[in-house]
């Protein structure tokens, strides 16, 4: 499956959620969303589980 049809029945699984059951569902869906898509890069193996924790080295700033 495309990274675009994903996207495309994650927005169709929003709008319906905020549509029928208000911002609080449109909310909870969207940060259920997030959780799963956090787990689904642990286990394909994409993210390690110091990633999220571990700060960064000094020299290694973002701008």
């Amino acid at each position: 499956m495309s990274m675009s049809v994903v996207g495309l029945v994650a927005g169709m699984a929003l709008g319906f959620a905020g549509y029928f059951g208000g911002f609080g569902a449109f909310l909870l869906v969207a940060a259920l969303g997030a959780v799963g898509f956090v787990v689904g890069r642990f286990l394909e193996g994409d993210l390690e589980p110091g990633d999220l924790f571990r700060g960064r080295e000094r020299g290694d700033r973002r701008r």
